[in-house]
Protein backbone atom coordinates (compact mmCIF):
# COMPACT_ATOMS: atom_id res chain seq x y z
CA UNK A 1 0.00 0.00 0.00
CA UNK A 2 1.00 3.64 -0.33
CA UNK A 3 2.30 5.24 2.84
CA UNK A 4 2.27 9.00 2.22
CA UNK A 5 2.89 10.02 5.83
CA UNK A 6 6.04 7.94 6.30
CA UNK A 7 7.33 7.55 2.72
CA UNK A 8 10.12 10.09 3.22
CA UNK A 9 11.46 8.72 6.51
CA UNK A 10 15.13 7.85 5.99
CA UNK A 11 16.80 4.61 7.19
CA UNK A 12 19.46 6.56 9.08
CA UNK A 13 16.85 8.45 11.12
CA UNK A 14 17.92 11.84 9.84
CA UNK A 15 15.23 14.03 8.27
CA UNK A 16 15.50 15.44 4.77
CA UNK A 17 16.66 19.02 4.60
CA UNK A 18 14.72 21.44 2.44
CA UNK A 19 16.67 20.55 -0.71
CA UNK A 20 16.14 16.83 -0.18
CA UNK A 21 12.47 17.37 0.57
CA UNK A 22 12.07 19.37 -2.64
CA UNK A 23 13.80 16.66 -4.70
CA UNK A 24 11.30 14.17 -3.26
CA UNK A 25 8.40 16.35 -4.40
CA UNK A 26 8.07 18.45 -1.30
CA UNK A 27 6.35 21.84 -1.46
CA UNK A 28 4.72 20.99 -4.80
CA UNK A 29 1.38 20.66 -3.00
CA UNK A 30 1.90 24.15 -1.59
CA UNK A 31 2.55 25.54 -5.06
CA UNK A 32 -0.66 23.93 -6.28
CA UNK A 33 -2.62 25.18 -3.25
CA UNK A 34 -1.56 28.76 -3.89
CA UNK A 35 -3.24 28.57 -7.32
CA UNK A 36 -6.53 27.48 -5.73
CA UNK A 37 -9.16 29.51 -3.94
CA UNK A 38 -8.92 29.02 -0.15
CA UNK A 39 -12.47 27.69 -0.02
CA UNK A 40 -11.61 25.14 -2.74
CA UNK A 41 -8.82 23.75 -0.54
CA UNK A 42 -11.22 23.40 2.37
CA UNK A 43 -13.79 21.74 0.12
CA UNK A 44 -11.26 19.17 -1.11
CA UNK A 45 -10.15 18.36 2.45
CA UNK A 46 -13.80 17.99 3.45
CA UNK A 47 -14.52 15.72 0.48
CA UNK A 48 -11.55 13.52 1.44
CA UNK A 49 -13.29 12.64 4.72
CA UNK A 50 -10.14 13.36 6.69
CA UNK A 51 -11.06 13.08 10.36
CA UNK A 52 -8.99 14.28 13.28
CA UNK A 53 -6.22 11.86 14.27
CA UNK A 54 -5.71 13.26 17.76
CA UNK A 55 -8.62 11.39 19.33
CA UNK A 56 -11.74 13.41 18.59
CA UNK A 57 -12.24 12.24 15.01
CA UNK A 58 -13.97 15.45 13.93
CA UNK A 59 -14.13 16.32 10.23
CA UNK A 60 -11.13 18.50 9.36
CA UNK A 61 -12.90 20.17 6.45
CA UNK A 62 -15.94 21.03 8.57
CA UNK A 63 -13.67 22.51 11.22
CA UNK A 64 -11.95 24.73 8.64
CA UNK A 65 -15.15 25.91 7.01
CA UNK A 66 -16.47 27.08 10.39
CA UNK A 67 -13.89 29.89 10.40
CA UNK A 68 -15.58 33.19 9.42
CA UNK A 69 -14.52 34.49 6.03
CA UNK A 70 -15.40 37.56 4.01
CA UNK A 71 -15.13 41.31 4.48
CA UNK A 72 -16.90 41.34 7.84
CA UNK A 73 -14.81 38.54 9.37
CA UNK A 74 -12.03 39.34 11.89
CA UNK A 75 -8.81 40.10 10.08
CA UNK A 76 -6.53 38.09 12.40
CA UNK A 77 -6.89 34.30 12.40
CA UNK A 78 -4.68 31.57 13.81
CA UNK A 79 -3.83 27.97 12.97
CA UNK A 80 -2.55 25.99 15.95
CA UNK A 81 -1.09 22.48 15.75
CA UNK A 82 -1.52 20.31 18.83
CA UNK A 83 1.78 18.46 19.24
CA UNK A 84 1.57 18.07 23.02
CA UNK A 85 1.06 14.27 22.82
CA UNK A 86 1.06 13.38 26.52
CA UNK A 87 -1.55 10.60 26.24
CA UNK A 88 0.02 7.49 27.84
CA UNK A 89 0.85 4.93 25.20
CA UNK A 90 0.89 7.46 22.34
CA UNK A 91 3.99 8.29 20.33
CA UNK A 92 2.91 8.69 16.71
CA UNK A 93 3.22 12.48 16.37
CA UNK A 94 6.78 12.39 17.65
CA UNK A 95 7.77 10.24 14.67
CA UNK A 96 6.38 12.73 12.17
CA UNK A 97 7.86 15.77 13.90
CA UNK A 98 11.34 14.28 14.19
CA UNK A 99 11.54 12.47 10.86
CA UNK A 100 9.51 14.67 8.49
CA UNK A 101 9.63 18.25 9.81
CA UNK A 102 9.25 19.82 6.35
CA UNK A 103 6.10 17.77 5.78
CA UNK A 104 4.74 19.43 8.93
CA UNK A 105 5.77 22.90 7.74
CA UNK A 106 4.24 22.45 4.28
CA UNK A 107 1.05 21.18 5.88
CA UNK A 108 0.56 24.19 8.10
CA UNK A 109 1.26 26.68 5.32
CA UNK A 110 -1.47 25.09 3.19
CA UNK A 111 -3.83 24.98 6.18
CA UNK A 112 -3.13 28.60 7.02
CA UNK A 113 -3.80 29.64 3.41
CA UNK A 114 -7.09 27.72 3.43
CA UNK A 115 -8.41 29.60 6.47
CA UNK A 116 -6.46 32.78 5.64
CA UNK A 117 -4.46 32.75 8.85
CA UNK A 118 -1.24 34.73 8.92
CA UNK A 119 0.20 33.15 12.09
CA UNK A 120 0.76 29.46 12.88
CA UNK A 121 1.76 28.02 16.24
CA UNK A 122 3.06 24.47 16.61
CA UNK A 123 2.51 23.65 20.30
CA UNK A 124 5.04 20.89 21.10
CA UNK A 125 5.53 18.85 24.23
CA UNK A 126 8.65 20.32 25.85
CA UNK A 127 10.24 16.90 26.31
CA UNK A 128 10.33 16.50 22.52
CA UNK A 129 13.64 18.33 22.38
CA UNK A 130 14.80 16.74 19.12
CA UNK A 131 11.48 17.45 17.43
CA UNK A 132 11.59 21.10 18.50
CA UNK A 133 15.15 21.51 17.21
CA UNK A 134 14.33 19.94 13.85
CA UNK A 135 11.14 21.94 13.43
CA UNK A 136 12.98 25.19 14.13
CA UNK A 137 15.62 24.28 11.55
CA UNK A 138 12.90 23.50 9.02
CA UNK A 139 11.26 26.88 9.66
CA UNK A 140 14.55 28.67 8.97
CA UNK A 141 15.12 26.68 5.77
CA UNK A 142 11.55 27.28 4.58
CA UNK A 143 11.90 31.01 5.17
CA UNK A 144 15.12 31.06 3.15
CA UNK A 145 13.32 29.37 0.24
CA UNK A 146 10.41 31.81 0.30
CA UNK A 147 7.84 29.34 1.62
CA UNK A 148 7.30 31.49 4.71
CA UNK A 149 7.29 35.23 5.15
CA UNK A 150 5.49 38.32 3.88
CA UNK A 151 5.05 37.10 0.29
CA UNK A 152 4.95 33.30 0.05
CA UNK A 153 6.33 32.30 -3.38
CA UNK A 154 5.23 35.67 -4.76
CA UNK A 155 1.55 34.94 -4.08
CA UNK A 156 0.95 37.92 -1.82
CA UNK A 157 0.00 35.59 1.04
CA UNK A 158 1.88 36.23 4.29
CA UNK A 159 2.38 33.63 7.03
CA UNK A 160 4.79 32.98 9.89
CA UNK A 161 5.32 29.76 11.85
CA UNK A 162 6.30 29.69 15.53
CA UNK A 163 7.37 26.54 17.39
CA UNK A 164 6.21 26.77 21.01
CA UNK A 165 7.61 24.43 23.68
CA UNK A 166 4.84 23.44 26.08
CA UNK A 167 5.12 23.92 29.83
CA UNK A 168 4.34 20.23 30.11
CA UNK A 169 0.86 19.34 31.36
CA UNK A 170 -1.52 16.72 29.99
CA UNK A 171 -4.39 19.23 30.12
CA UNK A 172 -2.64 21.17 27.34
CA UNK A 173 -3.80 18.44 24.99
CA UNK A 174 -7.31 19.82 25.46
CA UNK A 175 -7.59 22.40 22.71
CA UNK A 176 -9.02 25.32 24.67
CA UNK A 177 -6.58 24.79 27.57
CA UNK A 178 -3.75 24.74 25.03
CA UNK A 179 -4.90 28.07 23.62
CA UNK A 180 -4.98 29.52 27.14
CA UNK A 181 -1.43 28.26 27.71
CA UNK A 182 -0.31 29.89 24.46
CA UNK A 183 -1.66 33.17 25.78
CA UNK A 184 0.73 32.82 28.72
CA UNK A 185 -1.88 31.94 31.31
CA UNK A 186 -2.61 28.89 33.47
CA UNK A 187 -3.81 26.14 31.10
CA UNK A 188 -7.46 25.83 32.04
CA UNK A 189 -10.18 24.65 29.65
CA UNK A 190 -12.70 27.20 28.45
CA UNK A 191 -16.48 27.15 28.43
CA UNK A 192 -18.05 26.41 25.05
CA UNK A 193 -19.70 27.97 23.14
CA UNK A 194 -18.10 29.91 21.58
CA UNK A 195 -16.00 27.42 19.68
CA UNK A 196 -12.41 28.31 18.87
CA UNK A 197 -13.30 28.72 15.19
CA UNK A 198 -15.19 31.85 16.27
CA UNK A 199 -13.25 32.92 19.35
CA UNK A 200 -10.02 31.11 20.08
CA UNK A 201 -6.50 32.41 20.59
CA UNK A 202 -6.71 35.96 21.99
CA UNK A 203 -10.39 35.94 21.11
CA UNK A 204 -9.74 35.57 17.38
CA UNK A 205 -10.91 32.78 15.03
CA UNK A 206 -8.59 29.80 15.47
CA UNK A 207 -8.33 26.26 14.16
CA UNK A 208 -6.65 23.54 16.23
CA UNK A 209 -5.53 20.36 14.49
CA UNK A 210 -3.39 17.38 15.44
CA UNK A 211 0.04 16.71 13.88
CA UNK A 212 -0.95 13.53 12.03
CA UNK A 213 -4.15 15.18 10.81
CA UNK A 214 -2.29 18.10 9.29
CA UNK A 215 0.41 15.96 7.66
CA UNK A 216 -2.25 14.40 5.43
CA UNK A 217 -3.17 17.75 3.89
CA UNK A 218 -0.37 18.16 1.28
CA UNK A 219 -1.06 14.68 -0.08
CA UNK A 220 -4.79 15.37 -0.38
CA UNK A 221 -4.16 18.61 -2.27
CA UNK A 222 -1.50 17.12 -4.54
CA UNK A 223 -3.28 13.85 -5.40
CA UNK A 224 -6.94 14.56 -4.71
CA UNK A 225 -9.71 13.45 -2.37
CA UNK A 226 -10.60 10.36 -4.41
CA UNK A 227 -7.06 9.03 -4.12
CA UNK A 228 -7.11 9.67 -0.36
CA UNK A 229 -10.43 7.86 0.06
CA UNK A 230 -8.97 4.91 -1.81
CA UNK A 231 -6.21 4.47 0.78
CA UNK A 232 -8.57 3.31 3.52
CA UNK A 233 -10.56 0.18 4.21
CA UNK A 234 -13.60 2.05 5.51
CA UNK A 235 -15.83 4.98 4.60
CA UNK A 236 -13.42 7.60 5.97
CA UNK A 237 -10.32 8.51 4.03
CA UNK A 238 -6.62 7.91 4.40
CA UNK A 239 -4.02 5.82 6.10
CA UNK A 240 -3.43 5.81 9.86
CA UNK A 241 -0.44 5.55 12.15
CA UNK A 242 -1.09 2.63 14.51
CA UNK A 243 1.13 1.92 17.48
CA UNK A 244 1.32 -1.17 19.67
CA UNK A 245 2.90 -1.42 23.12
CA UNK A 246 2.90 -4.10 25.79
CA UNK A 247 4.14 -7.70 25.79
CA UNK A 248 4.25 -8.03 22.02
CA UNK A 249 7.24 -9.29 20.07
CA UNK A 250 7.66 -6.16 17.95
CA UNK A 251 6.29 -3.07 19.70
CA UNK A 252 6.29 -0.16 17.33
CA UNK A 253 4.42 2.09 14.93
CA UNK A 254 3.12 1.40 11.41
CA UNK A 255 1.29 3.35 8.72
CA UNK A 256 -1.61 1.20 7.55
CA UNK A 257 -4.96 1.70 5.82
CA UNK A 258 -7.56 3.24 8.10
CA UNK A 259 -9.81 0.35 9.09
CA UNK A 260 -7.10 -2.32 9.36
CA UNK A 261 -8.39 -5.06 11.73
CA UNK A 262 -7.00 -5.09 15.24
CA UNK A 263 -5.94 -8.74 15.09
CA UNK A 264 -4.02 -8.06 11.87
CA UNK A 265 -2.07 -5.27 13.57
CA UNK A 266 -1.37 -7.52 16.56
CA UNK A 267 -0.34 -10.67 14.67
CA UNK A 268 1.21 -9.43 11.41
CA UNK A 269 2.81 -6.16 12.42
CA UNK A 270 3.43 -6.41 16.18
CA UNK A 271 4.44 -10.07 15.76
CA UNK A 272 1.91 -11.45 18.22
CA UNK A 273 2.40 -11.78 21.95
CA UNK A 274 5.73 -12.74 23.47
CA UNK A 275 6.16 -16.42 24.31
CA UNK A 276 4.27 -17.34 27.45
CA UNK A 277 1.89 -14.38 27.26
CA UNK A 278 -1.73 -14.19 26.14
CA UNK A 279 -3.50 -10.95 25.28
CA UNK A 280 -6.68 -10.58 27.35
CA UNK A 281 -7.67 -7.11 26.19
CA UNK A 282 -6.35 -3.90 24.70
CA UNK A 283 -6.87 -0.20 25.13
CA UNK A 284 -7.24 0.56 21.40
CA UNK A 285 -6.52 4.28 21.33
CA UNK A 286 -4.34 5.19 24.28
CA UNK A 287 -5.01 5.37 28.00
CA UNK A 288 -8.34 7.22 27.81
CA UNK A 289 -10.21 4.57 25.82
CA UNK A 290 -12.29 1.61 26.99
CA UNK A 291 -11.04 -1.97 26.91
CA UNK A 292 -11.68 -4.13 23.86
CA UNK A 293 -11.69 -7.79 24.87
CA UNK A 294 -10.04 -10.62 22.94
CA UNK A 295 -13.32 -11.87 21.50
CA UNK A 296 -13.61 -8.58 19.58
CA UNK A 297 -10.08 -8.47 18.15
CA UNK A 298 -11.48 -8.82 14.65
CA UNK A 299 -12.79 -5.24 14.86
CA UNK A 300 -11.69 -2.84 12.13
CA UNK A 301 -9.64 -0.03 13.61
CA UNK A 302 -11.68 2.89 12.34
CA UNK A 303 -13.82 5.47 14.10
CA UNK A 304 -17.22 3.81 13.56
CA UNK A 305 -16.28 0.16 14.05
CA UNK A 306 -14.42 0.63 17.33
CA UNK A 307 -17.40 2.56 18.71
CA UNK A 308 -19.62 -0.43 17.93
CA UNK A 309 -17.61 -2.60 20.33
CA UNK A 310 -17.87 -0.02 23.10
CA UNK A 311 -14.62 1.89 22.79
CA UNK A 312 -13.08 4.56 20.56
CA UNK A 313 -10.24 4.78 18.05
CA UNK A 314 -8.57 7.60 20.01
CA UNK A 315 -5.01 8.08 18.86
CA UNK A 316 -4.79 4.57 17.38
CA UNK A 317 -1.96 3.66 19.75
CA UNK A 318 -2.89 0.23 21.13
CA UNK A 319 -1.89 -0.92 24.63
CA UNK A 320 -2.02 -4.65 25.38
CA UNK A 321 -3.10 -6.19 28.69
CA UNK A 322 -1.70 -9.70 29.00
CA UNK A 323 -2.90 -12.47 31.33
CA UNK A 324 0.07 -12.04 33.67
CA UNK A 325 -0.68 -8.38 34.42
CA UNK A 326 -3.10 -7.42 37.16
CA UNK A 327 -5.94 -5.40 35.59
CA UNK A 328 -6.57 -3.57 38.86
CA UNK A 329 -2.91 -2.59 39.00
CA UNK A 330 -3.07 -1.34 35.44
CA UNK A 331 -6.15 0.76 36.23
CA UNK A 332 -4.56 2.13 39.38
CA UNK A 333 -1.50 3.16 37.39
CA UNK A 334 -3.62 4.94 34.79
CA UNK A 335 -5.80 6.72 37.34
CA UNK A 336 -2.68 7.87 39.19
CA UNK A 337 -1.57 9.61 36.02
CA UNK A 338 -4.95 11.24 35.41
CA UNK A 339 -5.21 12.38 39.04
CA UNK A 340 -1.79 14.00 38.81
CA UNK A 341 -2.65 15.75 35.56
CA UNK A 342 -6.03 17.20 36.58
CA UNK A 343 -5.91 20.96 36.23
CA UNK A 344 -8.06 21.27 39.37
CA UNK A 345 -10.61 23.57 37.73
CA UNK A 346 -13.75 21.53 38.47
CA UNK A 347 -14.60 19.63 41.64
CA UNK A 348 -15.50 16.20 40.18
CA UNK A 349 -12.14 15.90 38.45
CA UNK A 350 -10.02 17.59 41.14
CA UNK A 351 -11.42 15.55 44.05
CA UNK A 352 -12.88 12.52 42.29
CA UNK A 353 -9.77 11.26 40.51
CA UNK A 354 -7.58 11.13 43.66
CA UNK A 355 -10.45 9.33 45.40
CA UNK A 356 -10.59 6.76 42.59
CA UNK A 357 -6.83 6.27 42.83
CA UNK A 358 -6.96 5.73 46.61
CA UNK A 359 -9.70 3.11 46.27
CA UNK A 360 -7.84 1.22 43.55
CA UNK A 361 -4.62 1.37 45.58
CA UNK A 362 -6.43 -0.10 48.58
CA UNK A 363 -8.03 -2.87 46.51
CA UNK A 364 -4.71 -3.82 44.94
CA UNK A 365 -3.07 -3.90 48.38
CA UNK A 366 -5.75 -6.24 49.75
CA UNK A 367 -7.44 -3.54 51.80
CA UNK A 368 -10.57 -3.11 49.69
CA UNK A 369 -14.16 -3.42 50.91
CA UNK A 370 -17.15 -4.84 48.99
CA UNK A 371 -18.78 -1.39 48.76
CA UNK A 372 -15.72 -0.03 46.95
CA UNK A 373 -16.95 -1.46 43.65
CA UNK A 374 -20.19 0.49 43.90
CA UNK A 375 -18.27 3.63 44.88
CA UNK A 376 -16.09 3.29 41.79
CA UNK A 377 -19.19 2.77 39.65
CA UNK A 378 -20.68 6.02 40.93
CA UNK A 379 -17.46 7.81 40.05
CA UNK A 380 -17.67 6.45 36.50
CA UNK A 381 -21.07 8.17 36.24
CA UNK A 382 -20.34 11.44 38.00
CA UNK A 383 -16.92 11.97 36.42
CA UNK A 384 -18.33 11.10 33.01
CA UNK A 385 -19.62 13.23 30.13
CA UNK A 386 -21.70 16.30 31.04
CA UNK A 387 -20.54 16.28 34.68
CA UNK A 388 -17.10 17.88 34.25
CA UNK A 389 -15.76 20.99 32.57
CA UNK A 390 -13.67 19.19 29.94
CA UNK A 391 -12.97 15.66 28.73
CA UNK A 392 -10.03 14.78 31.01
CA UNK A 393 -12.09 13.02 33.69
CA UNK A 394 -14.51 11.34 31.23
CA UNK A 395 -11.44 10.02 29.42
CA UNK A 396 -10.06 8.70 32.71
CA UNK A 397 -13.36 6.94 33.36
CA UNK A 398 -13.35 5.10 30.02
CA UNK A 399 -10.85 2.40 31.07
CA UNK A 400 -12.23 2.28 34.61
CA UNK A 401 -15.85 1.84 33.52
CA UNK A 402 -14.99 -0.92 31.07
CA UNK A 403 -12.60 -2.47 33.62
CA UNK A 404 -15.39 -2.73 36.19
CA UNK A 405 -17.54 -4.41 33.54
CA UNK A 406 -15.03 -6.90 32.17
CA UNK A 407 -12.86 -7.56 35.26
CA UNK A 408 -15.47 -7.52 38.01
CA UNK A 409 -14.48 -11.04 39.07
CA UNK A 410 -10.90 -9.84 39.59
CA UNK A 411 -12.12 -6.90 41.68
CA UNK A 412 -14.19 -9.24 43.84
CA UNK A 413 -11.29 -11.69 44.17
CA UNK A 414 -8.95 -8.96 45.39
CA UNK A 415 -11.51 -7.88 47.99
CA UNK A 416 -12.58 -11.34 49.20
CA UNK A 417 -9.05 -12.76 49.40
CA UNK A 418 -7.55 -9.54 50.79
CA UNK A 419 -4.64 -9.74 48.38
CA UNK A 420 -3.60 -9.30 44.76
CA UNK A 421 -3.25 -12.78 43.21
CA UNK A 422 -0.84 -11.44 40.59
CA UNK A 423 1.69 -10.33 43.22
CA UNK A 424 2.33 -13.98 44.09
CA UNK A 425 2.51 -15.42 40.58
CA UNK A 426 3.85 -12.80 38.20
CA UNK A 427 4.43 -9.12 37.61
CA UNK A 428 2.26 -6.38 39.08
CA UNK A 429 1.77 -3.09 37.25
CA UNK A 430 4.38 -0.73 38.66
Amino acid sequence: MEKPLTALIQPDGKPLDVAGYERAGGYQALRKALTMAPEAITAEVKRSRLRGRGGGGFSTGRKWEAVPQGADAPRQRYLVVNADEMEPGSFKDRLLLEQTPHQMIESVIIGAFAIQAEIVYIFVRAEYVLAIDRLNRAVVEAEARGYLGANVLGSGFAVSVHVHASGGRYICGESSAMLTALEGRRPLPRARPPRSALSGLWGKPSVVNNVETMCNVPHIIERGADWFLGLSRCDDGGSKLYGFSGRVKRPGLWELPLGTPLNEILEEHAGGMQDGYECRAVLPGGASTAFVMSDSFDVAMDFTSVQKVGSSLGTGNIMALDHRRCPIGLLRNLEHFFAQESCGWCTPCRDGLPWVERILTAIEAGEGEPEDIETLSRHVTFLGPDFTFCDLAPGAMAPLGSGLKHFRAEFEQHISEKRCPWHDTAESWA
